[in-house]
């Protein structure tokens, strides 16, 4: 058993904003962190880039008018007994250690998706927030913010809008392929070997081209900031990035987010090098998918399709219609008749099981006070994800996986099986 959490609420007061801590400030990690300034105070930010982290601090300061502590270990965030929560931003490879040593230290936490590297991991994360009794939010905002739409569209479909749903397609888009990235210099103020952490120890590795746009201001092919999704070293690609999104909504809604499905068949798919026995044979360049067409056959034989083809977004298909929902939009005929038909009144807050908050970080906090687990649970979270770890699975051996949705293990393939988990680097491992 777990030692018990050293904290209890942490605040006593409603009137009492609760004390957080950042780990992992590029990108996602400061979005989530701004969006939280309004409920709570940053003590602390973590981030093993000396020059994002001082950029961030300098930031947070400007924000809330009090400087927070510096870190490049996070270690040192998760001694301190007046932080209540972290917020976790950091690659997909270090989420788990990260979330199961800060629960064990008494922390709520806020984790960024994909919550995991794989299916292992997941079921991990959940045996200890059993013991701990912490409160975890997965960053998975479109069941809070978006406007609604993806709510809507859960609702659309529990009220029988469609009929029975036969089908639902998820586009997540693909991802490019690289040419040959060359070894380089690890950029100043970076600790590559701590970036690495868990994962196994190689190179940096970049091109001088640089990217623009969101997540701009670092190299445009590399193997670290931004480009990490491109490696199945640290991420899954598409399927764990935009597949952590569409593929959780999908689920909820066709009431599958607490089982799995019966197997999961690749139909087409690309990788972006070379692969032998489910193992890139290079390590020079991406080797996630850049390209697919995926069927999980699901309960109540409804079929799912993720494809890196068509819109962003999900269509769901029933025996009496079909309609469109992304994150700027929700369309078809189902919705158009709403006008004349609307759903019954509180029907939105009937899939939220509850007042709908405003905003995914108010959700979370809600619940630290409830003590309550909030709107995106891990158990819901790693139903859905492990569809999406299935995916990258079948794909690196080239065939379909049965999968045992009781015993969370995939049947008759113990190569297969083999990839459920993955050994962290020697002063890595998890410490509990």
């Amino acid at each position: 058993m777990l030692p018990s959490a050293n904290r209890a609420l942490g605040y006593q007061s409603p009137n009492d904003r609760p004390v957080f801590a950042t780990i992992g400030l590029r990108n996602q990690g400061w979005a989530i962190t701004q969006k939280t300034f309004g409920f709570a105070d940053f003590a602390a930010l973590a981030d093993v880039d000396s020059t994002v982290l001082g950029t961030y601090v300098e930031k947070t300061e400007q924000k809330q008018g009090k400087k927070p502590d510096a870190c490049k270990d996070y270690r040192e965030i998760l001694d301190r007994k007046d932080v209540d929560a972290v917020m976790i931003a950091t690659p997909d490879h270090w989420h788990t250690k990260i979330a199961v040593e800060a629960m064990v230290a008494g922390k709520d936490v806020y984790c960024e998706k994909p919550l995991t590297l794989t299916i292992d991991e997941g079921k991990l994360i959940e045996k200890v927030v059993k013991e701990t009794g912490r409160v975890f939010q997965v960053g998975t905002m479109q069941r809070t913010e978006c406007g609604r739409y993806f709510l809507q569209a859960i609702a659309l479909v529990k009220h029988g809008r469609i009929g029975t749903v036969n089908k639902v397609t998820c586009g997540i888009g693909g991802m490019p392929a690289s040419p040959v990235i060359p070894v380089a210099p690890v950029p100043e103020g970076l600790d590559w070997e701590f970036w690495l952490g868990p994962a196994p120890k190689v190179p940096y590795r970049a091109l001088p081209e640089m990217r623009e746009g969101y997540g701009g201001g670092v190299p445009l092919y590399s193997n670290a900031h931004y480009s990490f999704r491109n490696w199945h070293e640290y991420s899954g690609g598409k399927l764990t990035d935009w597949g952590a999104h569409h593929v959780d909504i999908a689920c909820w809604a066709i009431g599958a987010d607490g089982t799995g499905p019966g197997k999961v068949t690749p139909l087409e798919y690309t990788l972006a090098c070379e692969y032998k026995d489910g193992h890139p044979v290079v390590h020079d360049r991406y080797n996630v998918a850049t390209e697919f067409t995926i069927r999980a056959s699901m309960p109540n034989n409804v079929e799912m399709i993720i494809a890196s083809q068509g819109d962003n977004g999900i269509l769901f298909e029933g025996t009496e219609g079909r309609f469109f929902v992304n994150r700027s939009r929700i369309s078809g005929k189902p919705v158009e008749d709403l006008k004349d038909n609307p759903l019954p009144e509180g029907s939105l807050e009937e899939v939220y099981s509850g007042k709908i908050s405003e905003n995914h970080s108010a959700n979370f906090i809600e619940s630290m006070k409830s003590r309550k687990q909030p709107i995106s649970d891990v158990w819901s979270h790693n139903r859905m994800l492990e569809i999406c770890h299935l995916a990258n699975i079948a794909m690196r051996l080239g065939r379909e996986l049965n999968w045992d949705p009781a015993k969370r293990e995939i049947v008759g393939d113990p190569e297969a099986n083999s990839f459920l988990a993955r050994e962290s680097r020697k002063d890595y491992e998890i410490q509990m």
